[in-house]
This record gives structure tokens, C-alpha cells and sequence, in this order.
């Protein structure tokens, strides 16, 4: 593989795990009731029940495989994730080749194989996934809580397949969200954004939870990304999860380095 090709993945994966999936529900138009959902809730009642499943913890650990495939490119990789509720999101690459600080106010990285780094806000996310996503949006993600939050608007609810459907009672003109919700455990099963305009789509998908302290975790989650005609796509698997311990997150920019600038 180009090298210059293999640095680019390489940062972009680190960053990819905030984001989001495009394949759309489009507009939920064929609802079957399936005897196994209580179709008796209300929107407000799922939405409640949806959060009452947020796993309240101090930090969390975890090793987490990673595959990540763009085209023909393919790579794998070990990473270790620790946060700190509300406060950060750290990652950290076999040795510290590439590692990943998140805080509320801030987003720092730096890599070791092209020597840069970026010391900012979360403009360089957002300009990768064409988004506004801050702190709290990147936790959602990784704890298969909805990404935006469902009490800051007033939404829809249907029942597609074996889900919940969530929609925003008035869709934006140029972005579009779908949240489908376990009717079992009432966590996230996919929540799908999509910008039919700009041909972008991503779609985050919940394959498996896993109980650890009496809450549940994702266990294997797939990211895709879709932008145009090029697909991107990252599977995660979460390993030996453990939580409240006392955890460190160093992070400190090597010298010599050069900065990347997001205009």
C-alpha cells in the first residue's frame, strides 16, 4: 500500500470513530407490527425507557479490534479505549503510534508515521464527516446511546422489522435521522444519518451488547460511511471491558512534529 495512502487511514480511523452511517431507513414507509413489540408504548414512554439503559459508570476500559476497509484497502488493528464519563475519550494504538485525546472543549492527536498532529476543536471531525458533533455526540457512539439526544426534539415512532423507528416529527431540509431501538432492551440497533444532496450516508449498527456490571455495552458495532461512490466502513469488537477503575490518560505532542490546519 502507498505509504502516504497508509498514514491518511490511519488517522482517519482514530477520528472515525465518532461518527455515524448513512443508509436510510428513507422514510420507514413499510411498518409491520410484529407480536414480540409492545405496541402499546408511546414515542415518549420508548424515548424514557431509552435512556433509563445509559450506563452510568465513572471510567471504562476496554481493547477494542479494529477493521477498517476503504476500497480495495484493507487493515486491522488493537487499540486500547479508556474514558471518563462526560470528561474524555482517550485512544491509544499498539506503542502509541497513534493516540487520540477528547475532551468537551478540545480534540488532540498526533501520528507517528507521518509525524503530524492536530491541537483544536472539533472542526477537524467535523470536516470529516460533513457534521456538527461535539463531546457528548462521540460518547453516544460508543455506549449505543442515541447520538443526538432525544429530548431535544419532538419525534415520530413507527415499527419497521424487529425495531422501534424513531424520526424527527420535521425532517431538515438537507439531513436526515433514523434511530432504530432494540423493543427488547431498548438500546440503539442502527441509528442512520443521511445528506441526499451531497450523496452522503452513514449508518451505525449495534450488532451485540454485552451485560458488564448490570449494563449493557456494545459489543461489535460496524460503522459505514458513504460519500458519493466511495464506501468506508469500520467494524469494532469491545474486549475484556472493565469499569470504575483509576485510569490514566497521558498524551503529550512529540517535538518536531508539524500541525495539520483545518481552514
Amino acid at each position: 500500500m502507498d505509504s502516504k495512502l497508509h498514514t491518511h487511514i490511519i488517522s482517519k480511523l482514530f477520528l472515525v470513530l465518532l461518527v455515524i452511517n448513512f443508509v436510510g431507513c428513507k422514510s420507514v414507509k413499510n411498518v409491520v407490527l410484529n407480536n414480540d413489540i409492545n405496541t402499546s408504548l408511546t414515542t415518549k414512554q420508548i424515548i424514557k425507557e431509552h435512556y433509563k439503559k445509559d450506563p452510568q459508570f465513572k471510567t471504562l476500559q476496554s481493547r477494542v479490534k479494529v477493521e477498517f476497509a476503504q476500497g480495495e484497502n484493507s487493515q486491522s488493528y488493537s487499540v486500547n479505549l479508556r474514558v471518563e464519563k462526560n470528561k474524555t475519550i482517550w485512544l491509544s494504538a499498539t506503542l502509541g503510534i497513534v493516540r487520540v485525546k477528547i475532551t468537551p472543549l478540545k480534540v488532540q492527536f498526533y501520528n507517528k508515521l507521518d509525524n503530524t498532529y492536530f491541537d483544536g476543536n472539533f472542526s477537524i471531525i467535523n470536516s470529516l464527516f460533513g457534521t456538527e458533533l461535539d463531546f457528548k455526540n462521540v460518547q453516544n457512539i460508543l455506549l449505543g446511546n442515541a447520538i443526538y439526544g432525544l429530548k431535544d426534539g419532538k419525534y415520530n415512532h413507527a415499527i419497521y422489522e424487529d425495531s422501534f423507528v424513531l424520526s424527527p416529527k420535521r425532517q431538515r431540509a438537507l439531513f436526515e435521522i433514523f434511530y432504530l431501538l432494540n423493543p427488547k432492551n431498548f438500546k440503539i440497533n442502527s441509528q442512520q444519518f443521511s445528506q441526499p444532496e451531497a450523496r452522503r450516508m452513514l449508518q451505525i449498527d449495534y450488532k451485540k451488547y454485552q451485560e458488564i456490571d448490570s449494563k449493557l455495552i456494545p459489543q461489535f458495532l460496524k460503522i459505514i460511511v458513504l460519500e458519493r461512490d466511495e464506501e468506508t466502513t469500520l467494524k469494532m469488537e469491545f474486549k475484556s471491558v472493565t469499569m470504575n477503575t483509576d485510569l490514566r490518560f497521558p498524551f503529550r505532542i512529540p517535538q518536531g512534529f508539524k500541525e495539520i490546519m483545518i481552514k
